[in-house]
């Protein structure tokens, strides 16, 4: 197969509002696609924000009616899956030809979740919801479950991922590999020096292409009664990037991206795949299925189901 360029998207959003959010992607879809990239990942939360620093007026026993309405501004800022922003996002890919991985926040009746987007010029081809939110995420965000462990196949390879912290579960990483990913996703909030080393373990890992994408965001990138804990001037970075993009043997092709927007791209070809499974296969010869193995359940998890009278 030919290589193909791929692009990571490290810029600022909108905070608190989706359609003005999607707007952006959507401009930002059309600048990836300028690049001549033919998939592009954009960060985790990019369209309803993710919002570092909030605490929602809650400590163990106790809520506030102030935290309460942050919560209110963050649900009205979410989006439905499907829902028009995300025809506005497949528009755009069917426009300029490309396939788009973007964060997300899902609202589902009275929950949150934190889920990205697989969208190709054909339109919606699945999404997938973070099984498991990080230390104070899990207050506003639900949990997805297995049948999200979502994997789509492109004209460029088969494409999935992880979001943020999902990188340190193994288990997780195993299902995804088990699924043949070639073109690993991962969008994320975590903007650390250390994560450029989880992003290379991955692919090395998995014998893969990891693209990473975090936003940039300073504090007058939110809005002014934004409550956050973290004490910043209005030109302070609270969210400084890294996005990276990596190859199947460990090496960095593009970044990391430090305290400014732009779009990283490289070119990638999935021959180099295979020639890196020469000697390691994380879910073939390396795999040693008479010593281990990895159940794992993908039936939606309902909290109420209806049967009808037989």
């Amino acid at each position: 197969m030919p290589s193909i360029k791929v692009a990571a998207v490290q810029t600022a959003t909108i905070p608190f509002d989706g359609p003005a959010a999607t707007q952006r992607t959507v401009a930002l879809i059309a600048e990836a696609a300028a690049t001549g990239a033919k998939i592009a990942v954009f960060p985790e939360a990019f369209i309803g924000g993710y919002p570092k620093g909030l605490d929602f007026g809650c400590s163990v026993g106790r809520r506030t009616a102030e935290g309460r309405a942050d919560f209110v501004r963050y649900v009205r800022g979410a989006i439905t899956v499907p829902g028009p922003e995300v025809d506005q996002l497949a528009a755009a890919c069917a426009e300029h030809d490309i396939h788009v991985v973007v964060g997300v926040i899902e609202r589902d009746g009275g929950t949150l979740h934190c889920t990205v987007l697989y969208l190709g010029p054909e339109g919606l081809l699945g999404k997938h919801r973070k099984v498991m939110p990080t230390g104070s995420e899990r207050l506003v965000w639900g949990f997805g479950d297995g049948s999200t462990l979502t994997v789509v196949d492109t004209p460029y390879g088969k494409l999935g991922g992880a979001i943020c912290w999902e990188h340190y579960m193994p288990l997780l990483r195993a299902a995804y590999y088990g699924k043949g990913v070639e073109i690993w996703a991962a969008p994320t909030a975590d903007d650390r020096e250390t994560w450029i080393s989880t992003m290379r373990h991955v692919a090395m890992e998995g014998r893969c292409f990891v693209i990473s994408a975090c936003q940039v965001m300073r504090r007058s990138d939110f809005p002014e009664d934004y409550a956050s804990r973290i004490d910043a001037a209005p030109d302070a970075w609270m969210m400084h990037g890294r996005s990276v993009i990596v190859g199947p043997l460990g090496e960095v092709l593009a970044g990391p991206l430090l305290d400014e927007e732009g779009i990283l791209t490289a070119d990638v070809d999935l021959d180099d795949i295979i020639g890196a499974k020469l000697d390691f296969d994380p879910i073939g010869h390396y795999a040693r299925p008479d010593l281990f193995s990895l159940n794992v359940d993908e039936a939606p998890q309902l909290p109420v189901i209806a049967r009808g009278e037989g």
